[in-house]
């Protein structure tokens, strides 16, 4: 997959962001409309950035350059907390504990079938699925599998029924939701949650089950198998004893 590089990203955003607002103006839209639908734009591309200076970056440049310029005199000033409230509504503070937004790379889990192989029918679970990056490329894996996601950020959520309609998307918390009757559950989250993901699937994950983690072990538990991948990042499978 061609990715550009930085700061290509934000440039092409800003931009583009730049381009709607005007041609929208011109179109005798009202000031607030325009600048909603700009900031919309940045702020869909700045959920593709990773890290996360990156995506405040990527989302920040129109609102912040719109603001220091003579594009911004027909605005109230209410009209500035519109781009804060996308922001809060893409990733609401009840998820600041889990992970951010980071997409699972393309290919990261090409290995997977043949070291866990699946059922035709088989349920898989991507605990935190954000945009389906993850359910995207457990798809490429396991075509014959049911896929089904979870997100806290009911923004997200929307965005990834759209993205993977293929796929059982709900929004929720991931640490409520009850695992029991899945064969495998995939993560991407934090060192730091990594026990309580974990204590989780010891629980509700029936023998034989499959934990899949990218990047992050669990501290004290032997894999199953390790992948090291491109660009620094490590793929860990961990299998409930039968």
């Amino acid at each position: 997959m061609f990715v550009l590089p930085w700061p290509l990203p934000a440039l092409l955003t800003w931009a583009l962001a730049w381009a709607l607002f005007v041609l929208l103006r011109q179109a005798e839209l009202q000031a607030v409309v325009a600048m909603l639908a700009a900031a919309l734009l940045g702020l869909a591309s700045a959920m593709l950035q990773v890290p996360r200076w990156r995506r405040l970056m990527v989302a920040g440049g129109f609102p912040l350059s719109l603001l220091i310029t003579a594009g911004a005199r027909d605005l109230p000033g209410w009209a500035w907390l519109l781009p804060f409230a996308l922001l809060a509504l893409a990733y609401p503070r009840r998820s600041w504990g889990d992970a951010p937004l980071f997409p699972t790379p393309r290919n990261a889990l090409q290995d997977l079938a043949t070291l866990a192989p699946l059922s035709a029918g088989a349920r898989v679970l991507d605990a935190g699925c954000g945009l389906g990056h993850g359910l995207r490329e457990l798809r490429r894996c396991y075509p014959q599998a049911h896929l089904s996601g979870v997100e806290w950020s009911g923004l997200l959520a929307l965005l990834a029924r759209l993205l993977c309609p293929w796929a059982e998307i709900q929004r929720g918390d991931m640490w409520s939701q009850s695992w029991q009757g899945f064969q495998m559950i995939y993560v991407f989250q934090r060192p730091e949650s990594m026990p309580r993901v974990w204590a989780k699937a010891v629980a509700e994950l029936a023998p034989g089950a499959y934990l899949v983690s990218l990047d992050f072990a669990v501290a004290g538990e032997a894999p199953l198998a390790q992948v090291d991948l491109p660009r620094g990042h490590c793929l860990w499978l961990y299998r409930r004893p039968i």
